[in-house]
């Protein structure tokens, strides 16, 4: 597969693109309009999401929700898309005319679960968190299709709007399974956002990458009476460990490798006969992680040899890394500077200058009232979003929903994806997702431009090869894997 490295280096010898064509003033200022009008109802259904903090393909309520919203706003909906329960795809068809696509995203974090407080305070009983802020990239993006809708009405303009409900976007790859099934073959444009603590659009690369479980079986015994009789699964986990980090002094220098233990046995003075690990790879550039993959693979059957145990590896989780397309960026961008940054109160502020102190990486709090230029950065993360980025023209952008400095996957982030400053972040995004798709509704031109884009980068050789294979939806992935259900 051709290096983004090379993919990067093309996008910025492309010609200039087409200027998409302006919206009218009225109509601008209609649409963002019925988005403020929204408001409300976009922090209620985020904080409804956000309180049931539902993780990978257990999405249950948090997708019927976003569905009723949806339904309520005159879109058909679809629900159970590619084999996945909690997915669904939305559409509201007004003649025809180009297919333009939003993300929503609604699955939390397992572990992560914190009050809205600027101060740490878990939730007794509770597992999982929105440490990533995807209640209010689902809300956003419907309330963002709903006004566009109502805009697409008003001005008979022609084309399909689509909202595409997708599970399970932290690990469990759910966006893959869309695309390998054909859903976002025939779209002209695909938007999405994300929660952050800046506002940007972003062209940059993220990380591909390949995830799944380690399972071994041994034999069990006592391990004081007889240890000779027993072959410790355990042993096949961290011999495996072991060697995987041995490993990391002979790969490509940017890779990442981390993993957990997840099934490590049930008593010490019982010989384990199951363990597993959970492992991650991430690149930038896919054909590494592949490589990458295949020596940790190795590995896990020298550390199967070593200790007498067997093992079996099913990959949960696999992706492509984000492939740029600058033709949208340009429109998004402006649309984003149009709209501005988030306005905190003077409350606000101070709620954010408090979880501030807790933060490792101290930045300015008024940065998160100021849009960025595009970023064409490389980042640490991976998103299923890429896998769509190579068959769908792209755009996305960040929006300055947590305090500034807060990372990803974090408490504070938790907290602030249930608090005011993330429905306000929620606001801009939707604002700037609307008018971005209805410029490109009434621009065929810059469409175009895009897809041509999107051909020169992903190479006349390309053919999408998901990264997970061909296997169906991890469904279990959340979910803890019983001893004795690994094959003999």
């Amino acid at each position: 597969m051709k290096s983004l490295l090379l993919a990067t280096a093309t996008a910025l010898a492309l010609p200039v693109a087409a200027q998409a064509q302006a919206l009218p003033d009225a109509q601008r200022s209609g649409i963002t309009a019925n988005v403020d009008g929204r408001g409300t109802a976009l922090a209620a259904t985020a904080k409804a999401i956000w309180d049931l903090s539902e993780v990978g393909y257990q999405e249950v309520q948090s997708s019927n929700l976003l569905q009723a919203e949806l339904k309520k706003a005159g879109f058909t909906v679809t629900a159970g898309s590619a084999g996945m329960p909690t997915a669904f795809v939305a559409s509201f068809k007004n003649g025809k005319g180009p297919v333009i696509a939003i993300l929503a995203e609604y699955d939390a974090l397992p572990g992560t679960a914190q009050t809205a407080s600027p101060e740490r305070q878990p939730i007794a009983g509770k597992a999982a968190g929105h440490a990533c802020g995807h209640n209010l990239f689902g809300a956003a993006s419907v309330t963002a299709a709903a006004a566009i809708k109502d805009w697409m009405i008003a001005n008979k303009v022609a084309g399909e709007l689509r909202v595409y409900g997708t599970p399970a976007e932290e690990g469990g790859s759910g966006k893959v399974y869309m695309v390998r099934a054909g859903l976002f073959d025939d779209v002209d444009a695909t938007i999405h956002w994300h929660p952050g603590d800046s506002n940007g659009v972003s062209v940059g690369k993220s990380q591909a990458n390949i995830s799944g479980k380690f399972r071994f079986k041994g034999l069990s015994a006592h391990a004081s009476g007889a240890p000779d009789k027993g072959r410790s699964a355990l042993d096949g986990v961290e011999v495996m460990n072991v060697a995987v980090n041995f490993l990391r002094e002979h790969i490509p220098m940017t890779t990442r490798i981390h993993y957990v233990v997840t099934n490590g046995g049930e008593a010490p003075n019982v010989v384990p006969d199951f363990a597993e690990s959970y492992y991650y790879v991430r690149h930038t550039d896919p054909a590494i992680v592949r490589s990458v993959m295949e020596r940790v693979k190795k590995a896990a059957e020298g550390a199967a040899i070593a200790t007498g145990t067997s093992y079996e590896w099913e990959a949960t989780g696999g992706v492509y890394s984000m492939l740029g397309n600058d033709t949208l960026a340009a429109v998004m961008h402006r649309n984003l500077q149009s709209v501005g940054a988030p306005k905190w109160t003077a409350e606000e502020t101070r709620w954010a200058a408090t979880i501030q102190k807790t933060l490792p990486t101290q930045k300015p709090i008024e940065s998160a009232a100021t849009v960025g230029p595009i970023w064409r950065g490389d980042g640490g993360g991976s998103t299923d979003v890429s896998d769509i980025s190579w068959v769908s023209p792209t755009v996305g952008l960040g929006v300055a929903t947590w305090v500034p400095g807060t990372p990803a996957h974090s408490w504070q982030a938790v907290a602030a994806s249930g608090a005011p400053i993330g429905a306000k972040g929620g606001v801009v995004a939707a604002k700037t997702i609307a008018l971005t798709a209805a410029e490109l509704f009434r621009s065929p031109q810059v469409l175009a431009d895009a897809k041509a884009e999107l051909l020169r980068l992903r190479g006349p050789d390309f053919k999408y090869e998901a990264m997970l294979g061909s296997r169906k939806p991890a469904l279990d992935y959340r979910k803890p894997t019983p001893a004795g259900t690994v094959s003999e």
